[in-house]
């Protein structure tokens, strides 16, 4: 694929793209050799949207935004259709013109129907203001889902609903975390990256059925090092205390980063997380010991 060259007006939208002939697939790249399949898409205002599938790791990418600076996530409000704009945080590439989703996969789900696709940027216009781009998505019939399949991920799957429903920490309502997954850093050798991982609930609160979702740089291990951090992890039923976990479907993101490398948003990070997990080793502490008393 080509690089995109992004232009940026001085004005609080951008032009939309031109539409594409809606009877064409997106482009579809397979490299068998590396392992790798891309469904692109390129619109004329420099922004591209891909899907790919890496050696099993799935992942979906827009391209072609304003530089994100020192940041590992950037706020994308994103719309399909007419709905109204979601707001949705997306990790930023080793390129920070490029997004990354953290949940790619339903992404791309919504991405094969086609049609209108809305995305704001805040504060990406030149001047500070916020950016507009409205496309009109090709509808994909077989390269989207080729990408899909071939990273074993469904083209129809009732579970997006759930995803949607979870609180900003990754549980549902009636869950909390009694212990936090706590990932260590793995050997690789990058200086940062990220990844998601989803987990079912069992009524002990342990987590199990987990499965990464996406992780960036691919090769970087990040994944594993997540996968193991999310069995050593414990949810607790705040709705009935005391009483068995509801099997629930639970998220948990990892950000890594080598200590020099730290923006400030990783550092506000790592502050928050270590007052969380504060918190919740003394409410365990106050636990145990009412239950002695008890």
């Amino acid at each position: 694929m080509k690089r995109p060259l992004v232009t940026l007006l001085a004005c609080a939208v951008a032009l939309p793209a031109l539409a594409q002939d809606a009877s064409q697939d997106w482009d579809l790249v397979n490299d068998e050799r590396r392992k790798l399949m891309v469904a692109y898409s390129q619109f004329n205002n420099g922004v591209g949207i891909a899907t790919r599938c890496v050696d099993g790791g799935f992942e979906a990418v827009i391209t072609g935004l304003p530089p994100a600076g020192r940041v590992s996530n950037r706020p994308l409000r994103i719309a399909f259709g007419e709905d109204e704009l979601t707001s949705y945080n997306w990790s930023v590439g080793i390129d920070d013109t490029i997004a990354v989703s953290q949940l790619p996969a339903p992404f791309a789900r919504e991405l094969r129907e086609g049609g209108r696709l809305r995305i704001l940027v805040p504060r990406g216009a030149p001047d500070g203001r916020n950016l507009m781009y409205d496309l009109t998505l090709p509808a994909s019939s077989g390269s989207i889902d080729q990408t899909l399949t071939t990273c074993n991920r469904p083209l129809v799957d009732p579970r997006d609903a759930e995803l949607d429903a979870l609180q900003e920490d990754g549980v549902p309502t009636d869950l909390t975390w009694a212990v936090r997954p706590t990932p260590r850093f793995p050997r690789t050798d990058y200086a940062r990256g990220f990844a998601v991982a989803t987990c079912v609930s069992n009524p002990d609160g342990t987590l199990r059925d987990c499965t990464i979702e996406s992780e960036h740089p691919r090769d970087g291990r990040f994944g594993q090092a997540t996968l193991d951090a999310a069995r050593r992890a414990r949810v607790q039923n705040v709705a009935q205390p005391g009483s068995p976990v509801p099997v629930k479907r639970v998220l948990f993101k990892a950000n890594y980063v080598v200590a020099g490398y730290q923006t400030p948003e990783d550092l506000a990070r790592q502050r928050e997380a270590a007052r969380l997990e504060r918190e919740e080793r003394a409410a365990r502490r106050a636990a145990a010991a009412a239950a002695e008393r008890d």
